[in-house]
């Protein structure tokens, strides 16, 4: 499937470091959301499958894998993230193809991919235990362990990103993993995995069993010899996994959706916001949880705010993905009904202006114009209900005690910004924010592979990125030894 010297069949499951045929034999159609043409069939990965890349896992963790020191697990990892560097241009082509996102966000994915990587190598033998003052005649010390066998399920919105925070860090501790990826867009995972076995992780330590969420996600979460599991996706999907997690008492990682606000008070600096007020929104053609679809703005500044974003949004432009434009198409055509039934439905806003389409789309592409809503409640469904599509709205506000209400008034928690030149304000409007993330004068701080992410409420719950990855993904053990 890939080019530039590096190969793999898109049509298997990767396990026990070899490409296998799915047990069932049957497949996924992977379907080009530029255009609408099959990029592959992908293996459609059943119970079998599961059972087979979990006993891959159990016995590399008996094995090399398990008995592998923490700085030999670091120096797999960077030398993954170096074979990654080397196929930058090529991962995020297929990515681009895959997903529907402009090329430059696919190459900044395949970035931080690698970023993920080297972090982790890096971080895999920092990771320490600590002593205890306790009775004399004791000396009591914690260690930090892998959990064993964990499962990853990813969405197809960014899978280069997201496995490269969760696979990283699971990896760094010592588990053995096992992926799901999603059905609608996977090839940069598969590639993953050839990439690792050229990397020389031993057989067994990642698995990769494309199918089905209903089946081979599903499968994944029920599994007793699963211990941890790490879920990016919807609200409803992240409580059925944590349902059945629960029957087996295994504890999971849920970043799911959000309604993120920015803030923009009376003094904020509008030239530097505004690039981060329109690209957190429209990024990857809005479907990004942490992407900030509700605009807070004071009303002494919001007809110059609401004014300047249509203008850009006047001048964005929706084309194929490998045109590299603003904005690509949507995953898919349902993605793309539900997008234009919340459009549909907000007849009753002031819509401030919308993008444009590039001559010549093709007719089976899945594209949706990006559009943005003026004085809309909070209490409107666009305000209150994540769209997952190219839709922003401006909701002014009179005072600070306002603005913060509106912010906390959803279900989500994930991200949110301030933007203000007093400093006092800053740091109050910071702490009484309900959500995971918080910037101040800027929203996402480039990706921020060092920061702990993850969100409040239906946004989920445990962190992923930076070191508190790294405890989430191993279990503490404490030792107390008597020795008089």
């Amino acid at each position: 499937m890939l080019t530039d010297h590096l190969w793999y069949p898109t049509e298997k499951i990767f396990v026990n470091g070899h490409w296998k045929e799915p047990d069932s034999g049957n497949h996924v159609e992977l379907v080009n959301p530029s255009n609408g043409e099959t990029i592959a069939n992908i293996a459609q990965g059943n119970s079998r499958d599961i059972e087979s890349s979990v006993s891959a896992a159990l016995n590399a963790l008996k094995g090399p894998w398990g008995k592998s020191t923490a700085v030999q697990r670091g120096r797999l990892l960077l030398r993954l993230s170096d074979l990654v560097k080397k196929r930058l241009n090529n991962l995020a082509y297929i990515e681009s193809v895959d997903v529907g996102k402009p090329l430059t966000q696919s190459k900044n994915d395949a970035i931080a991919l690698a970023r993920y990587f080297e972090f982790y190598g890096g971080a895999s033998d920092k990771i320490t235990g600590e002593t205890i003052p306790y009775l004399n005649g004791y000396t009591v010390y914690t260690l930090r362990e892998p959990h064993g066998v964990t499962g990853h399920i990813v969405p197809w919105n960014y899978p280069m990103q997201i496995i490269g925070r969760t696979l990283g860090a699971a990896l760094a501790m010592g588990n053995a993993c096992i992926l799901k990826p999603s059905e609608e867009a996977c090839l940069t995972a598969l590639a993953i995995g050839e990439l690792a076995r050229e990397a020389g992780f031993p057989d067994g330590a990642i698995n990769i069993v494309p199918g089905l969420g209903t089946e081979a996600g599903r499968n994944l979460s029920q599994h007793p010899e699963v211990r941890h599991l790490s879920f990016t996706g919807s609200v409803e999907v992240g409580q059925a996994i944590q349902t059945e997690a629960a029957k087996n008492l295994v504890p999971v990682t849920l970043e799911l959706g959000g309604k993120s606000p920015q803030i923009v008070f009376e003094d904020a600096d509008l030239d530097k916001a505004m690039p981060f007020l329109v690209n957190a929104g429209i990024q990857n053609a809005g479907q990004t949880c942490s992407a900030s679809s509700r605009i807070l703005v004071s009303k002494k500044i919001y007809p110059e705010l609401a004014a300047r974003m249509a203008e850009i949004y006047k001048n964005l432009r929706v084309s194929q993905a490998l045109d590299d434009l603003e904005l690509g198409p949507v995953i898919s055509q349902r993605q793309k009904d539900v997008i234009e039934k919340y459009i549909k439905n907000a007849r009753d806003l002031e819509e401030l202006s919308i993008g444009n389409a590039m001559d010549g789309l093709p007719e089976k592409g899945n594209y949706v114009l990006p559009r943005l809503f003026g004085n809309v409640p909070n209490s409107h469904k666009l305000a209150q209900e994540e769209i997952f599509g190219p839709v922003q709205v401006i909701i002014p506000f009179d005072d600070e005690e306002e603005a913060i209400n509106i912010a906390n008034d959803t279900k989500y928690g994930l991200v949110a910004s301030v933007w203000t030149k007093d400093g006092a304000r800053q740091m109050r409007v910071a702490k009484a924010i309900k959500s995971g993330q918080v910037f101040i004068n800027n929203y996402g701080a480039g990706g921020g592979v060092e920061l702990p992410f993850g969100g409040t409420g239906h946004s989920g719950h445990g962190r992923e990125k930076g070191f508190e990855a790294l405890y989430g993904f191993s279990t503490l053990k404490t030792v107390a030894a008597f020795h008089g």
